[in-house]
């Protein structure tokens, strides 16, 4: 049950969960769920087991979002550890409840009360897990978060100041090329360090979801990784003909994009330590500071919708966003949700950069999504699978182009084309990131240098134009072990790839028609996880990304706008 109350993130009571007793709790309701004589008995038991698993999640979110805020606090760091060890012991609740559920006798009533998409989820999830596998899950959850540990702990002195892997990025765009390439030859020998421990983390992660697949019947981890994904509507194979598509229409458009930086810059040959570096002058950069952003940020989501507006002081007055990149925070960003509040949760790690305000745009997607479907009833329907999630932040990205002009001033021209082209630079990276997956998780005997040599054969394929200049590290193959995605959440990085394509539609009609296009967004929003990904594609009135042609006709009309810019 929702606790309706105005405390504040900072002040949310957290206590490690009970797990003895909210396992008897569950499978006291499992049991009742089971023997339950009517459609409606069955349904009540449903919302008893929601209600447990919302608890657990909410503790376990409340855990991660302060132990990753300071990595350092020993109190939530010993939490973490705990859950890595504790909450697979979780996945044999659910694993129990999605087989009676599936079983159920009510099961056809059930379905025409809850929705079909409760029911691919449950079949799907009963193929991750069985009890044997639980200690291969502890040991994943161990090596996943020993990376997260080792890079959010990364200290790397330049110039007489010592930064982490965040702020460092405003070295690595200043307008000095020397600059440029001292602070990223840092960074990357930060890496180059450690590319032994990397190496061993990751390769022991290969081997543990490898073994933990063939005890589950699989020929190795792909398979396992799509049912983890709850991808329903789609393979392996499809995803393959996607990325040939990007191969073919966006590689070169991108390849474009860096040849015109390539002369903007008047460098003879664009190097690893330029690509990020867009303009002469400099990259366009918010003009003020944290605070600032975050005055006009509401400014601009009282005007996009009153939806939004009343969302965002929300997210002020109860606290619910650490922004700033400081010491001992954890790397990146992400959006996560304590279901027993029907609050969201926004982290990021602003470092003065550009950034900054696509971090907020893109986060605030996720997290109104997450709060408009909070009533959405089973908890699988809170959220929407992966792709579908991103569909809500890229889309807010271009929802909010208007109002660039009140966060970069006169460097908002710059700002949309660099954003704009920053998406097509993206998706050749990110297919690369999905196929270097499923080429490792097939060759799960690789070991670290042969790893690396894959990469950097995708490497030629998508990113043609990229060099490495002297750097035996990354010359090597190494760039891909900064994406924590690969780490902590195998084939997670293709629905960004297919949100992308989403987007750009969203983009293109909000341009032609803004009313019909947030009234799609919205109606996409309250939908949650009610539906698949190719469902909730259609339900937003959006082309698939999968349908032959679109991926050319969005790579031609993006390309036309980059031209136009």
């Amino acid at each position: 049950m929702t606790k309706q109350n105005s405390t504040p993130f900072p002040d949310f009571l957290y206590e490690r969960p009970d797990l003895d007793r909210m396992g008897a709790d569950f499978d006291a309701s499992l049991q009742e769920f089971r023997q339950a004589k009517s459609v409606d008995e069955a349904a009540t038991y449903v919302e008893s087991m929601d209600g447990i698993r919302a608890e657990l999640m909410t503790a376990y979110n409340i855990c991660h979002i302060r132990y990753t805020i300071n990595t350092k606090d020993e109190f939530y760091r010993a939490e973490h550890d705990w859950f890595d060890e504790n909450s697979p012991r979780t996945e044999a609740w659910r694993s129990g409840y999605y087989s009676a559920l599936v079983d159920s006798p009510f099961r056809e009533q059930l379905e025409e009360r809850f929705g079909a998409q409760l029911f691919r989820v449950a079949e799907l999830s009963i193929k991750t897990f069985k009890p044997e596998i639980l200690p291969l899950l502890q040991q994943e959850n161990k090596f996943s978060s020993s990376f997260t540990k080792m890079t959010a702990s990364a200290a790397i002195e330049f110039d007489g100041e010592t930064y982490n892997l965040s702020n460092i990025l405003t070295k690595e765009l200043d307008a000095d090329r020397q600059v440029r390439k001292r602070a990223a030859e840092a960074k990357w020998g930060w890496y180059a360090e450690r590319v032994d421990k990397i190496d061993e983390i990751f390769g022991n992660l290969v081997k543990t979801r490898t073994e933990a697949a063939q005890k589950l019947g699989y020929d190795n981890f792909i398979g396992l990784g799509y049912a983890r994904m709850l991808r329903t509507d789609y393979d392996p194979d499809r995803v393959a003909i996607f990325r040939k598509g990007i191969r073919d229409h966006f590689v070169p458009l991108a390849k474009e994009m860096y040849e015109r930086q390539r002369q903007r810059l008047g460098v003879d040959r664009l190097q690893y330590y330029d690509e990020a570096f867009r303009f002469p002058e400099g990259n366009p950069k918010p003009q003020g500071a944290p605070e600032w952003i975050i005055d006009r940020a509401r400014d601009m989501y009282d005007e996009l919708a009153p939806e939004t507006g009343d969302f965002f002081r929300i997210l002020q007055e109860r606290k619910l966003m650490d922004l700033v990149a400081k010491e001992g925070k954890a790397t990146g960003g992400y959006c996560t949700f304590l279901p027993d509040y029907g609050l969201p949760y926004i982290f990021s790690n602003f470092n003065g950069t550009s950034g900054d305000i696509d971090v907020l745009t893109h986060e605030f997607g996720h997290a109104f999504q997450v709060y408009t479907s909070r009533h959405q009833r089973p908890n699988e329907y809170n959220w929407p699978t992966y792709e579908a999630c991103e569909i809500h932040s890229m889309s807010m990205e271009f929802f909010t182009y208007p109002w660039m002009r009140n966060f970069f001033g006169s460097d908002t021209d710059r700002y949309f084309y660099s954003h704009l082209s920053g998406a097509v630079r993206f998706l050749p990276y990110g297919v690369a990131i999905d196929e270097f997956q499923h080429r490792i998780y097939a060759e799960p005997e690789l070991d670290g240098p042969a790893r690396r040599a894959v990469w950097s054969e995708l490497e030629k394929v998508y990113l043609p134009q990229r060099s490495y200049e002297d750097n035996d590290y990354l010359n090597s193959g190494g760039y891909w072990q900064r994406q924590n995605h690969v780490f902590a959440a195998p084939f997670y990085y293709i629905d960004y790839c297919l949100a992308q394509i989403c987007a750009f539609q969203f983009w293109l009609l909000n341009e032609a028609d803004h009313h019909k296009a947030w009234s799609s967004y919205l109606k996409l929003c309250k939908a949650g996880g009610s539906g698949s990904f190719l469902e909730l594609v259609e339900l937003a009135g959006l082309e698939s990304p999968f349908e032959e042609g679109v991926i050319e006709r969005l790579a031609k009309a993006v390309g036309e706008r980059l031209e136009a810019m």
